[in-house]
Parts: C-alpha cells; structure tokens; sequence
C-alpha cells in the first residue's frame, strides 16, 4: 500500500520531526511506532531519543555526533526497507501495523463521586449519566500515545456520540487515575493536574509505575476496552493496584 511521502521538519538544532500525516489516525500511527521500532532495532550513533506521536517521530539527537542529513539517509533507508514488496512483517509489541497486538480490558467506576463531570458531560452531550457509561465502555479504544505528563495515556475510538469540546475554562485538579473525555478523544491520566477535560469515570489501575518494569503499563498501538465496576468493587481493587499488582487483564499477546 502506497502512503504519501513523510515531512522532515527540524525542531531546534538537535531533533528531527517525521510526520507522517495531520490527523488521528491508527494507520498514520502505525506508521509512526514502525518507524520507531526500526531505528530502535536499528540504532546509530548519535541518537538520544525518540518521542512517538499520533502522527509523527520527534528523533532527538547530537549534532556533534550524527549530522541531520546521516540521521534523515538512515530513517529513509528504514522507511523503504519496511514498505518494500516482500519485506519481513514487522509486528511487536511496539505496533508497526494498524491492527493493534495487545488487548486490555481496563476496570472503571462511571458512579458518582468517581465519575464526578459524568452528569456535567451528559448535559453538553444530552445523554443520561448511564447512558454515557454505556457507550463509553462499549467502544474499543487504540491506545496513541503518552503525553503531557507521565503515565497520560491518549485514547483513540471514542465513539461519535461522545464527542464533545473542552471546557471553555479548565477545572480543578483530576484526581489519580481520572478517565476522561473531550476533543473527541479520551485520556487516562496518572497524576492530579488541572484540565479542561470531563472527569466521567476512575479506573484503580496505575499506569505509571516507577516500581516496575516496564514502568508504563500500556505501550502505543495497543487496544483497550474498559469493564464498568461499582464503587465497592473499585475500593478493592484499588488497594491491590496500592500493593503493586496489575488489576486490568491482558486479554492477547497478540491480535493479528
């Protein structure tokens, strides 16, 4: 399949954008995570990091090191070599395809307090509190990417209906573990920050844990669907997430 070209566009003296496309997209983010999992199984001198987006690949690296043009000769090499007839499939963990090869299903409480702007959102939204919950739990997201602050994982496939703009001023701090929507997105955060998005369920899961290995749970270009529990359920299974243990459920290792 043949897809349009990538931009190359610096950002700073020390890092390199490949963007892929300008919209979210799982198979322009496919393309991202393959290109980050072929420079990291095929690393050179010089590169420092790379930072995967839902449409592009921001390599930092060491001018002193490895020159832009060297970094783009390789990246472009890895891109032909990948999208070559008769080239290895490249699926991993790391989601070098559209279809995603790990699925979750992730607990999470839509009552109240929990789900404190699930009313507020149903209004925006003219949807009942339960019905909101209903098709939210009912869609299977594509986890994109982390951003923003560790362990904020940005979820792809929320479903239409949803889809409802940010708040005209943001609120208050999200407490641990918020699910979120807003943008036509959902968001699971990991620490209490402010936002302008709406707080409609909590899930007891950490997703960034500095205590384990790796320290986030879900990687890009996995699938997540979320199980509804009540609040007595949730109390439990966020004292063993506050033991250490992994309280979603990993469904696959693979779903190709």
């Amino acid at each position: 399949m043949l897809h349009p070209a990538p931009r190359w566009l610096d950002a700073g003296e020390a890092a390199l954008v490949v963007e892929f496309g300008d919209s979210v997209d799982p198979t322009i983010n496919a393309r991202v995570l393959a290109l980050d999992a072929a420079l990291r199984a095929a690393p050179i001198e010089g590169i420092v990091e790379m930072v995967p987006t839902y449409r592009s690949l921001m390599i930092h690296y060491e001018p002193l090191a490895l020159s832009r043009s060297a970094l783009m000769a390789h990246a472009q090499g890895l891109l032909r070599t990948s999208a070559a007839p008769g080239s290895p499939d490249r699926r991993s963990r790391s989601g070098g395809i559209d279809a995603p090869m790990r699925l979750w299903t992730v607990p999470c409480c839509y009552e109240p307090p929990l789900a404190e702007d699930i009313t507020a959102a149903g209004e925006v939204l003219s949807l009942s509190s339960e019905r909101l919950a209903e098709l939210h739990a009912g869609a299977l997201y594509r986890a994109y990417m982390y951003g923003f602050a560790p362990g904020w994982c940005y979820l792809g496939g929320l479903p239409a209906a949803l889809a409802l703009p940010r708040r005209a001023a943001p609120r208050g701090p999200t407490p641990w573990g918020a699910v979120l929507i807003g943008g036509g997105l959902s968001l699971i955060c990991a620490a209490p920050m402010p936002t302008g998005w709406y707080v409609i369920g909590r899930t007891p899961e950490r997703l960034f844990a500095l205590d384990r290995d790796p320290p986030f749970l879900f990687e890009a270009g996995d699938a997540i669907r979320f199980e509804p529990v009540g609040r007595a359920a949730f109390a439990r299974l966020e004292e063993r997430a506050g033991r250490g243990a992994i309280v979603s459920r990993l469904m696959t290792e693979s779903m190709a």
